[in-house]
């Protein structure tokens, strides 16, 4: 069974466990820890029998899974997903 993404701009793309790694790797996590939270996603997922989740309600799900890992990994993603989306407005009010 497949599960889309709904990206915040309206775009959908396949859920890929791998890209929660990637971005729990970013904030500090470790290999374990960053596996070990998209697997926990991916599992309420599939138990829920959820076709269809939104890119922020996902994001809640991860963050709330690092926030129980460590603290300073739940701040280091608010902090790089802050400075995501501002480059992303001030790319869209450079247009």
């Amino acid at each position: 069974m497949s599960i889309t993404v709904i990206k915040r701009d309206g775009s959908k793309e396949e859920f890929i466990p791998e890209k929660i790694v990637v971005s729990c790797l970013k904030a500090g996590a470790t290999v374990e820890a960053a596996r070990k939270i998209a697997k926990i996603v991916e599992a309420r997922l599939l138990e829920q029998n959820v076709k269809e989740v939104s890119a922020r309600d996902l994001t809640k799900m991860i963050l709330e899974l690092l926030r129980k890992e460590n603290e300073e990994w739940y701040r280091n993603w608010i902090v790089f997903d802050r400075a995501i989306k501002r480059r992303k407005t001030e790319e869209e009010l450079a247009k």
